[in-house]
């Protein structure tokens, strides 16, 4: 990336946003760069009255909304024909962290990941029992299947082979169609951090699958001194742990670009590329951001500026 300034020196408070490393291919780069200006806008805006945490889960939520990524009201499709989705959110000062898998009701998974560190002693509720919580605390219900969701569902339906066969295919799908997971990662006016993800998982996925998103170390990390939010092929982050991987190489003497690239250099030569991106922040504020794959479209915020990076090649 063509950036002078590495890592990227922001001021306090301060929130950096990802919508996914992936493919990307005959992406609305307007559409995509907008929603991450506004991801990042409501960011900045959650500082005024809260902390880190305020900020990435509405950095998130604003992806979710926005229908351009894999998260949210924009989320794919199972094999069956069903969406379901996962998130988390970690805040770094205690270590705590809540997370939601393979949720259908709320159209904002990340706030009730947020319920869960918040109102629950649980780091983790999935399924039926997670979109119990979200009725009971009165959260917004999905509207259905975007439009662009169904259509991409139903062209790999027809594409051949019956279901096993795109099972067995859904790796090689995941580099085709596109990994557009939304992440966010914040340090508010403290010095506090915090990480939220948010995802719909990869398209015609088991029913089922739970991937890194809601995984804690491998989808997100964050502690005092950092945190980190990753995307991509779930199976291979949490194999290797990534987000924490990360924040145990800034810990031992890395900056936050040296932390974020050496993971995904580690992820390219043990998986090939293609398959993952990560964003991160410190304590200070320096942030930075790297993906293996043809785009990931990222941003950063502060008080005085905004920053849109990472755009995939595309309309316009």
């Amino acid at each position: 990336m063509n950036i002078a300034e590495r890592p990227i020196r922001l001021s306090r408070p301060a929130v950096v946003v990802h919508g996914g490393a992936g493919a990307w291919k005959n992406a609305d780069k307007e559409a995509v760069s907008r929603a991450i200006r506004e991801a990042l806008e409501n960011g900045m805006k959650a500082s005024r009255n809260g902390g880190s945490v305020e900020m990435v889960v509405e950095a998130v939520a604003s992806m979710e909304d926005s229908g351009v990524f894999d998260a949210g009201v924009g989320s794919v499709l199972d094999l069956r024909g069903h969406v379901t989705m996962d998130a988390a959110v970690m805040r770094g000062h205690d270590l705590r962290a809540g997370a939601v898998a393979a949720v259908t009701y709320p159209k904002n998974p990340v706030r009730l990941a947020k319920a869960v560190m918040e109102r629950t002693p649980h780091v983790m509720i999935v399924g039926s029992w997670a979109d119990e919580l979200a009725k009971r605390i009165g959260l917004e219900p999905f509207p259905g299947p975007s439009r662009r969701s169904l259509e991409r569902w139903r062209q790999l339906k027809e594409s051949g082979g019956g279901d096993d066969e795109l099972a067995r295919r859904w790796i090689a799908m995941a580099k085709e169609v596109g990994l557009d997971t939304v992440g966010a990662v914040a340090v508010d006016s403290d010095g506090r951090l915090a990480a939220a993800v948010s995802t719909g998982g990869v398209i015609m996925k088991f029913p089922g699958r739970v991937g890194d998103s809601p995984i804690v170390g491998a989808g997100l990390y964050a502690d005092r001194l950092s945190a980190f939010a990753a995307t991509g092929i779930g199976e291979y982050i949490m194999s290797l742990g990534l987000s924490l991987r990360a924040s145990l190489a800034y810990a031992q003497g890395k900056d936050i670009a040296e932390a974020v690239e050496s993971q995904i250099k580690l992820i390219t030569d043990t998986f090939g590329p293609g398959t993952a991106g990560l964003i991160g922040i410190d304590f200070m504020g320096n942030a930075w951001g790297d993906a293996n794959t043809n785009a990931m479209p990222w941003g950063v915020a502060d008080g005085t500026r905004l920053l849109v990076l990472g755009l995939p090649e595309g309309h316009p």
